[in-house]
């Protein structure tokens, strides 16, 4: 079972885990057995998850989601599968955690008057320092 809060929870029967053999160096062992975890989780076909849930999680573009809305996680960093289960949940759960931060709403100001008569004072100032070093003012003496 992986607790996302304390009413939100997804039973361990809604998570498939299908055990792979890792990718990469390792030698024999890595030749022998599976020790990569991947896990399979059906959003759409999820009881546990609130309905707000599920469409915040599959409103958000991730690779890790397809289109027919499962999520699929590979975890192979460690050489034990358990730890590498453990490394799934722990993955599994920052995901749907992050899909439902609301962002906050961004309050749209205005620049104070003294800060745009700043700006354009600096502007005039620089103007005038590019039109002092025109041509026009080098064979007029």
């Amino acid at each position: 079972m992986l607790t996302l809060s304390q009413r939100v929870s997804i039973p361990a029967h809604e998570l498939e885990f299908q055990m792979i053999r890792a990718s990469g160096p390792g030698g024999q062992h890595v030749n022998k057995t599976s020790t990569a975890i991947q896990l399979i989780f059906d959003v759409k076909a999820s009881q546990a998850l609130p309905d707000h849930y599920k469409q915040r999680i599959l409103a958000r573009a991730h690779p890790n989601l397809t289109a027919s809305g499962k999520i699929i996680i590979k975890a192979q960093q460690y050489r034990s599968q358990e730890m590498n289960r453990q490394d799934a949940l722990a993955r599994l759960k920052a995901m749907i955690e992050q899909a439902m931060v609301v962002q906050k709403r961004r309050i749209a100001t205005k620049p104070t008057r003294s800060s745009q008569r700043k700006r354009i004072d600096h502007k005039k100032r620089h103007g005038q320092t590019k039109a002092l070093r025109s041509r026009s003012n080098y064979g007029k003496e």
